[in-house]
């Protein structure tokens, strides 16, 4: 069964919980199956990649993670 979520991508959000607690940030993903949204600047953990042809030394990237969506209030514009 679909959950009707309220917060949809492109929207402006404002983090009210945990570590990015007070941020604002666009949404640019959300998953409605695990109830988990992605927000700019948000949630950042470093990544490690392989080398690559786009990336041939690897290393490290930032990467925005998914936070749960009741952790995030939608911003009136």
């Amino acid at each position: 069964m679909a959950v009707k979520l309220k917060i949809k991508k492109g929207d402006n959000v404002k983090v009210i919980a945990g570590d990015d607690k007070g941020k604002t940030g666009k949404v640019l993903a959300v998953y409605p199956k695990t109830l988990k949204v992605v927000v700019e600047g948000c949630k950042i953990a470093k990544k490690a990649i392989k080398p690559s042809d786009k990336n041939p030394n690897g290393g490290f990237i930032n990467k925005e993670m998914p936070m749960d969506i009741s952790n995030v209030a939608k911003i009136q514009e």
